[in-house]
């Protein structure tokens, strides 16, 4: 017998599970109260941490811009006639209603949620354990073909899963009478795994029931263990067999107002959940393992009953007085699963489950995980679960995306007068890839996923269209937003301290931090000129956002292909090698869009790298052209021979055009993120401030930089003080930003 269990010191029952969740509960009592305020004065994508809340918008197909756009429009109450977004009918999804819905600004879905929970519940039974006094029941669900998870306080042990089965079907059907229900029984023997304080088992399952039918036409729950399935106040589905009884459902009545490292904690108005059950996300993505109320105590902490007496645990927990419920965070528990150590046929199985979790479920229209193949709003597609270590492998998961082909509407002609920006050909894109061994290996078959870019590109294109209709610079509203902005800043203060006041404004208000990918955050709005149209920021060529658009995504699959193509050269390469053939790709078919701030300089690390006040559309040539060189003032620039992008030589760059707006965004980098920059020779020297301020004074703040700066502060919350104000530029000490 194959037995795996992490065992805590402490004897754990259902009783000392309460009693450590009301602990808990009562713990964070002040941090719950200060959620539920953020909550109601400003909206659930203001109480969690922004990256939290990045990652879910990823998993959404969604982004920053597309939650301002929602947010601009009134509506109260929530609206259910529809959208509220002024978009055509053909162009709305399930990303737009699932954000409009998280958000609590509309009460409908897709019908596509129904059947999304018809077949999840599907993979969830009822846990019955015989014993001499009678025996119990919990709730639990498959989570790979062979391998059931419930509560450890359901089954404490291998005797235990030995006497216990798993019922399907235990619920009524259309007409209102029961179904007969399908009993397999459990195989502890095969595989047994259980946490007492994660609280978890996880069991084999046999593959036939007593009456031969398959345990796989039940499916199973893919789970998954990256962030962003769910976010503080986003409200939760549970499927069940409370008290043993027929399977229900707790549709969105649950409310997540607090994620601890290990559990979460959500509140309701109606019954709690059965111990065992799985809790879903509105896109049926598995968020935690139920396992407990949080009671309702008498003075000495006793958890009471309905009745007020001290509850028991032989009196079931549909009689105890609850105030919330608590569940397990399903990433911890794939952490623990994967830090076990097995061999043989419990190995097998074990892996089998956190392959299960990249891979298409059985069964038509099988509800999928975003992480099997929704592109992330940064561009990667998520696939975060954990990844298991079997006999001393290593699991590493790598940004990217293995083959799939589709075919994208054909490329728009730019406009007589215009360059177009040359495009690679389009014949592949990528979905999540299986997880790379340390030695660079394929574990698992790939993963296919055939709308995967159409729906990058349909999200990018969408955010093009609700920019048509603003307004594309209200300078009152802006002025108003700057004043109150600034309003703790004492601008008489000496130039150390300014910079160190505009240095904590800009990091604290810095709320949403959005991940590197132009084609959604830059090309759409932020970078368009009073002309609705994109010019090069060195060279001043015109482009339309959806052409700059279709060439990154081009790009980017040229990208994937060659990624694609030197893993299968090179099926041994391990971490180093893979960051610098991306590296490699990345340098040859680069995106059109420029960094002032050169990527190397800050080794590509976010916020740094998608944050948008230093980011300007610029063609691929120009891109290249001026490289990671620093900035400079030539001598003779004006009657110098120069390329249409500027002027270069080994000892820096001068570009052809927007010289003073480059300069405030390289001065906002340098206030925002001090000491980051300037280490090296190769990196903007000190000396050099002197060509910034000049490039400032000489060239005044338009139009197109007041929008910019508000386009920005709206998606990431900051604003760039050199173009609020230009007068502090001469005030303020920048010795202090260099390392």
């Amino acid at each position: 017998m194959i037995t795996t269990e992490h065992v805590s010191e402490a004897e754990t029952d259902y009783l000392t599970q309460l009693e450590k969740a009301g602990a808990r509960f009562e713990s964070r009592t002040a941090q719950r109260q200060e959620t539920r305020r953020t909550i109601e004065s400003r909206g659930v994508l203001y109480a969690d941490e922004p990256d939290r809340v990045r990652k879910r918008l990823a998993r959404l197909n969604a982004d920053w811009s597309l939650a301002r756009s929602i947010e601009r429009i009134p509506t109260q109450p929530a609206a259910s006639a529809g959208s509220t977004l002024p978009l055509p009918p053909e162009t709305f999804g399930a990303d737009v209603l699932g954000l409009e819905r998280l958000m609590g600004r509309n009460d409908l879905t897709g019908v596509a949620f129904l059947e999304g929970g018809h077949l999840a519940a599907r993979s969830i039974g009822r846990v019955t354990v015989r014993s001499a006094a009678g025996g119990h029941h919990g709730t639990g669900f498959m989570v790979s073909p062979s391998l059931l998870m419930t509560n450890n306080h359901v089954l404490r042990s291998p005797e235990e899963a030995g006497r216990a089965v798993i019922e399907f079907n235990f619920q009524a059907g259309l007409d209102g009478l029961p179904l007969v229900p399908v009993i397999f029984a459990l195989e502890p023997q095969r595989f047994f795994a259980t946490d007492r304080d994660l609280d978890f088992s996880v069991v084999a399952v046999a593959d036939r029931s007593r009456q031969g039918a398959r345990l796989t036409d039940f499916d199973w729950l893919p789970l998954d263990g990256a962030q962003g399935k769910a976010i503080l106040g986003e409200f939760v589905n549970i499927i069940q067999h409370p008290n043993g009884e027929p399977k229900q459902l707790a549709l969105r009545e649950n409310q997540i107002v607090d994620l601890l490292d290990e559990f979460v904690h959500y509140v309701t108005d109606t019954a709690p959940g059965s111990s065992g059950s799985p809790v879903f996300n509105d896109q049926w993505e598995v968020v935690a393992l139920h396992h407990s109320a949080v009671p309702k105590t008498d003075s000495e902490g006793r958890p009471l009953a309905v009745d007020g007496t001290v509850w028991r645990p032989g009196m079931g927990e549909h009689r105890l007085a609850w105030k919330a419920n608590e569940g397990v965070r399903i990433s911890r528990v794939l952490h623990r699963l994967s830090r076990l150590t097995l061999t043989g046929t419990a190995a097998r199985l074990r892996d089998e489950l956190f392959a299960s979790a990249g891979t298409p479920r059985p069964g038509e229209g099988a509800p999928r995980t975003a992480s099997a193949g929704r592109p992330a709003a940064d561009g990667i597609a998520s696939n975060g679960a954990a990844q298991s270590a079997s006999a001393g492998a290593v699991g590493l998961t790598v940004p990217l995306r293995i083959t799939i082909d589709f075919d994208l509407p054909p490329h728009q002609e730019p406009a007589p007068g215009r360059s177009a920006v040359g495009l690679p050909s389009i014949g592949t894109v990528a979905a999540p890839p299986p997880p790379l061994t340390a030695a660079g290996q394929m574990d698992g078959g790939s993963v296919t996923v055939g709308d995967a870019a159409e729906q990058d590109l349909h999200a990018a294109l969408r955010n093009v269209q609700l920019a048509e209709g603003r307004v594309y610079y209200d300078r009152d509203a802006d002025r108003e937003a700057r004043d109150a902005y600034y309003a703790r800043i004492d601008d008489r203060a000496d130039g150390d301290s300014l910079r160190r006041a505009l240095t904590d404004l800009l990091e604290e208000s810095h709320e949403s931090r959005p991940s590197y990918q132009p084609s959604r955050l830059v090309y759409p709005w932020v970078d368009l000129h009073p002309d609705r149209l994109l010019r090069s920021v060195y060279s001043g060529k015109t482009f339309t956002a959806e052409e700059l658009i279709r060439a990154d995504t081009a790009a980017e699959a040229a990208r994937l292909r060659g990624m694609r193509e030197f893993l299968t050269r090179e099926g041994t390469a391990g971490p180093a090698e893979l960051a610098a053939e991306l590296d490699v790709l990345e340098a040859s078919l680069p995106f059109n869009c420029e960094h002032v701030v050169p990527q190397s300089w800050f080794a590509k690390r976010e916020p740094m790298r998608g944050d948008l006040h230093h980011l300007f559309a610029c063609e691929t040539g120009c891109n290249s052209y001026r490289g990671n060189i620093p900035y400079t003032d030539f001598p003779g620039f004006d009657e110098a021979v120069r390329d249409d992008c500027g002027m270069r030589e080994k000892t820096g760059f001068e570009p052809e055009h927007s010289r003073g707006a480059v300069a405030r965004a390289t001065l906002y980098f340098l206030l925002r993120y001090p000491k980051v920059v300037g280490d090296e020779a190769r990196e903007f020297p000190e000396e050099r401030l002197p060509v910034l301020l000049d490039w400032h004074r000489n060239e005044a703040v338009t139009e197109y930089e007041l929008h910019r700066n508000a386009a920005i502060a709206e998606i990431q919350g900051n604003r760039n003080p050199l173009i609020d104000h230009p007068e502090w530029a001469q005030r303020i000490d920048f010795s202090g930003v260099w390392p």
